[in-house]
């Protein structure tokens, strides 16, 4: 019988795969220096001499369901802007992709379990490094499934340092098939690639973000001379414009800045007779 600590020794001397360490300990009947000599071997003890090098390039990409009721966005990174390119780990990637997208795995640490290649997913990136020469992390991944009524889409940016992923509501089930939505969803998909909104609305910023805001620009008013009413009322437009550059529906909406993401999204459903809701949306950038 394998003990657990003994599993968990081995993983923390070399870096391998839980699953690995059982499996080579198993085999060994226990002796921790064979298991640890097999895994060299097979080269998986080697990505632990790599783990801590930073790893903020790589690609990010995404899956969206054809029913587009579902999607995922995720993020891989290695170390170099080459190895980024390079087919053999954009293959990798994609693999990751397409076995999370027919997965049901609700967030990171669910990803992380699914099999593949006969690995668990961490183990199996932990493979990877070995053939790639680099640190590889799966960083970061989000799944969405709308609920009724409900549209996911996505965006990439080229080639693949920008990732965008969204749901819109809907009251009619044929409006997600309307040329005009369609562009609607593509066009806030690009906003918020380009405009990185720090969240949906007002109540998605935290209390003491904009509390230091309003600290800033009470510090740059403190010798205007200005009275103190005159100052609290110069305070309530510099956070209200702080909103509108950060809450993604206050955003002026990136293709014609007299309209606001509200506004947009009011115009576009006056025009397809429905009533269009952002129910949520993430934004990845590579490394951050």
């Amino acid at each position: 019988m394998i003990s657990a600590n003994l599993v968990k020794e081995l993983r923390e001397k070399t870096n391998a795969g839980m699953m690995d360490c059982k499996k080579v300990l198993t085999e060994t009947n226990g002796d921790f220096d064979a298991a640890v000599k097999l895994l060299r071997e097979r080269g998986i003890a080697k990505a632990g001499a790599k783990a801590d090098r930073a790893a903020n390039e790589g690609i990010i990409t995404a899956r969206v369901s054809d029913a587009a009721n579902s999607g995922i966005l995720l993020e891989v990174n290695c170390e170099t802007d080459f190895v980024s390119k390079n087919a053999s780990f954009q293959e990798f990637v994609a693999r990751i992709a397409d076995t999370l997208a027919a997965s049901a795995a609700g967030d990171h640490a669910a990803a992380q379990e699914v099999t593949l290649d006969g690995h668990r997913m961490e183990d199996a990136v932990k493979a990877k490094v070995v053939e790639v020469g680099e640190n590889l992390q799966f960083r970061k991944y989000v799944r969405y499934d709308a609920a009724a009524g409900g549209v996911v889409a996505s965006y990439i940016h080229p080639p693949g340092k920008v990732g965008v992923l969204i749901e819109v509501g809907t009251t009619k089930a044929e409006t997600a098939g309307q040329p005009t939505f369609r562009e609607l969803i593509k066009d806030l998909t690009l906003h918020i690639a380009a405009c990185a909104p720090k969240g949906l609305s007002r109540d998605d910023i935290p209390a003491d973000v904009v509390d230091a805001e309003r600290e800033i620009y009470r510090a740059r008013l403190a010798d205007s001379g200005k009275p103190a009413n005159i100052i609290e009322n110069i305070l309530k437009g510099q956070v209200n414009k702080f909103f509108s550059e950060s809450c993604f529906l206050e955003q002026p909406f990136v293709k014609d800045d007299k309209s606001t993401i509200t506004q947009l999204l009011e115009q576009k459903g006056k025009e397809l007779g429905d009533t269009l809701t952002v129910t949520r949306f993430v934004r990845f950038g590579l490394g951050e």
